[in-house]
């Protein structure tokens, strides 16, 4: 399952779980004005970075 991050890796700002974040393959994770700097390339493994998708919160059964 994919791990979500709650800080930016480049410059530790506090991502929403909800929230639009940019991943690499390994899942190092990015802000968006982090992940635009960088050029959309990660610069741990130099890979893609590409929005992190979001988790749609469970659905109450008993409602």
């Amino acid at each position: 399952m994919l791990e979500m991050k709650s800080h930016c890796e480049h410059c530790e700002q506090t991502l929403a779980t909800e929230g639009e974040a940019y991943i690499c393959s390994y899942e190092c994770t990015f802000c968006v004005d982090c992940c635009t700097a960088l050029s959309t390339t990660c610069p741990n493994c130099s890979g893609e970075l590409v929005r992190r998708p979001r988790r749609v919160p469970p659905v109450d059964a008993g409602a």
